[in-house]
């Protein structure tokens, strides 16, 4: 793992790929805190990083989009799965590396709150705690986009996709709002999701039994839900959509409340979709 992370970490600074990921990031930071901090006076730097997290819709696919892509398209992905490190090693040494990346960006934003308080008052610990939550929510990003470039070899693919995902991730409590609350709509719009999730698992693990069995499964589950305790449906699936956010924690580091159910939330996604990517990359090394 560490061979890999350090190859990775170097690859990065050896090409624009890291100077350009964090010059962006960066430009973006010092526009909101001068907005927010030095022309509006506010003694908080959560404000400008929450504007920011708008940004990682465009900046982490410039991190993440050649993590594998780039190596399926050369063909070197084979040298790598052929080597003594596992699929989980190779994994966990590109996604630490982009990690690493990240924190570079966390660390010359540790310097803003300084500056807040050398000129006024601010909450340094509530400050260094929104920082931290940022480099969670950047580190949950990462993963997903790493699982979605080890899913094909075209890096502008794998970019364009990550927006996508990116996109609806950033909304998808505003476009839940949108979605009917009643028992009725909830089965209908939980047996889609079911049928799109046999589809996913059909895609991912080429098994087409295997991706009907898990369709069926849930739109068997859902649709006795909705038989015994039609209640239980009532404004659930705008509810489990709203649950999906990943900004809308981050808020509460943005009003000084460490939110613990935040930290768990994005260290989760980043543990799941990390595992998701060693699947894959097994997968691929069994064909």
């Amino acid at each position: 793992m560490t061979a890999v992370y350090q190859r990775e970490l170097r690859s990065y600074f050896t090409s624009v790929t890291g100077p350009v990921f964090i010059a962006f990031i960066m430009l973006f930071v010092g526009i909101y805190f001068i907005v927010y901090n030095v022309v509006s006076g506010v003694p908080n730097f959560g404000y400008a990083l929450y504007g920011v997290s708008f940004i990682f819709m465009l900046s982490v696919p410039i991190l993440t989009m050649r993590s594998f892509s780039e190596e399926q398209k050369n063909r070197t992905d084979q040298l790598l799965l052929t080597s003594p490190a596992s699929p989980a090693a190779i994994v966990l040494g590109k996604y630490l590396a982009m990690l690493t990346v990240m924190a570079i960006v966390c660390a010359i934003c540790c310097v803003c709150p300084l500056i807040i308080k050398a000129y006024g008052s601010s909450g340094l610990a509530s400050d260094y705690a929104c920082i931290l939550a940022f480099f969670l929510l950047g580190a949950a990003y990462i993963s997903i986009g790493m699982f979605l470039s080890a899913l094909t070899e075209n890096q502008i693919v794998a970019a364009v996709t990550s927006i996508g995902v990116f996109f609806v991730i950033y909304y998808i409590r505003d476009i839940s709002g949108f979605i009917g609350s009643s028992a009725l709509e909830s089965l209908v719009a939980f047996g889609a999701a079911s049928v799109v999730l046999g589809l996913a698992v059909f895609a991912f693990t080429k098994s087409a039994y295997t991706g009907f069995i898990v369709g069926i499964l849930g739109c068997i589950a859902v649709l006795g839900v909705y038989l015994r305790a039609p209640g239980m449906l009532e404004d659930a699936f705008p509810r489990m959509l709203a649950g999906l956010s990943l900004i809308y924690p981050f808020s509460g580091f943005v009003f000084r409340l460490f939110d613990w159910s935040a930290v768990v939330l994005y260290v989760s996604v980043s543990v799941f979709f990390t595992l998701l990517t060693v699947l894959v990359l097994r997968r691929r090394s069994w064909a």
